[in-house]
């Protein structure tokens, strides 16, 4: 069932630990509190399932919180080759909170 879409733009960056492997889009600080405000199923770390949007693609995952606030998505390397995006490009997306 489909909770609230945002909408936002966000810069893909590497996870530090694993750069070759794991790439990211962050939330902006607004949607990031407003989801972690808003009430979620419980979820392994503190993470809230979503269905995010990237160009014409569109996945199911979660979300997962950061110390600064903020929530991650990890971008897949098949989407991003789909989408002809990768780190360090701007990129307009969306998630939608799953209740």
């Amino acid at each position: 069932m489909a909770g609230i879409r945002y909408e936002f733009e966000s810069t893909l960056f590497p996870w530090e630990a694993r750069r070759e492997l794991w790439v990211f889009a962050r939330l902006p600080l607004e949607v990031s509190e407003e989801i972690h405000d808003a009430p979620h199923p419980p979820a392994g770390f503190n993470s809230v399932k979503v269905e995010a949007t990237l160009g014409s693609s569109r996945w199911s995952t979660s979300i997962f919180p950061e110390g600064d606030g903020t929530y991650v998505l990890a971008i897949k390397k098949a989407i991003r080759t789909r989408e002809g995006v990768d780190i360090g490009d701007t990129v307009r997306m969306a998630v939608e909170t799953q209740v």
